[in-house]
């Protein structure tokens, strides 16, 4: 499935986890301070440890997703796509959406330098 180096794979997959935990600092702490991050539910970006932190504060308080990875692809690039399942609920768990949607990682020095959504290829990309 992956011919990425076992490091970023664990990396990410903590990401994850901390995230479906709602641990913050947790998060955070495998991210690059000046991290850019989409703001998949309002459009746009934010960067930075702090505004990463006001958005996933202010989104937890309004819907209630759970991403998981299925699948890790290295890209030509160097950028690592993930097949993600992503269950949003809202606040009284009803399913908002729940589908595969792909996120693209840039990393820098063993930590998260961007994540952005993106289409899931129909084939597996080549590695």
């Amino acid at each position: 499935m992956s011919d990425q180096p076992a490091p970023e794979i664990d990396l990410l997959r903590a990401a994850y986890a901390a995230f479906n935990a709602r641990d913050i600092d947790a998060a955070l702490a495998l991210m690059t301070p000046d991290v850019a991050w989409p703001k998949a539910f309002k459009g746009g970006f934010v960067r930075g440890s702090e505004e990463v932190r006001a958005y996933w504060t202010e989104q937890w308080s309004e819907i209630n997703p759970h991403v998981e990875p299925i699948s890790f692809y290295s890209e030509e690039d160097g950028r690592i796509l993930v097949d993600v399942h992503q269950v949003v609920r809202d606040k009284a768990y009803a399913v908002l959406a729940d589908e595969h949607v792909g996120h693209r990682f840039t990393l820098e020095h063993g930590l998260i330098q961007a994540m952005e959504v993106c289409p899931l290829p129909s084939s597996t990309p080549k590695a």
